[in-house]
């Protein structure tokens, strides 16, 4: 159950008749500590969504080692998507001709091994 915190009042009659009015009918105004919006430049946040990006983390873990909220973090992915997502799909489709190139040669030697096989009997059993 979320639960609201109360905060401190302060009350501050009118300046008309203020001796006659007692505390409920005086004007009550809360005082809470002023927020300070904190400002990042968009290299930081640029940085920050490449970061969560690569890192493979849960956002809520990327942002608290960064010291932000998961809000910022998801509007800034929002917002600059379109500069790194192509970024990213590139480095992803470079990865995958890699691995490809990989699987083609390890077929090859399996191929190479397989007819070899009757030359060597004892391989055969092995792949």
């Amino acid at each position: 159950m979320i639960t609201r915190r109360s905060h401190p009042q302060k009350t501050y009659p009118d300046l008309v008749g203020a001796e006659e009015r007692s505390g409920e009918e005086a004007k009550t105004m809360y005082h809470a500590r002023p927020r300070v919006r904190r400002s990042f430049d968009e290299d930081f946040k640029r940085s920050a969504v490449e970061h969560w990006l690569h890192s493979g983390k849960r956002t809520k873990e990327a942002a608290a080692e960064l010291g932000i909220s998961t809000w910022n973090l998801r509007g800034w992915k929002k917002q600059f998507e379109s500069f790194i997502l192509p970024k990213r799909i590139a480095e992803l489709e470079e990865e995958n001709r890699a691995l490809r190139r990989e699987l083609l040669l390890a077929r090859q030697q399996v191929d190479i091994a397989k007819n070899l096989g009757h030359l060597l009997p004892g391989l055969r059993r092995r792949i």
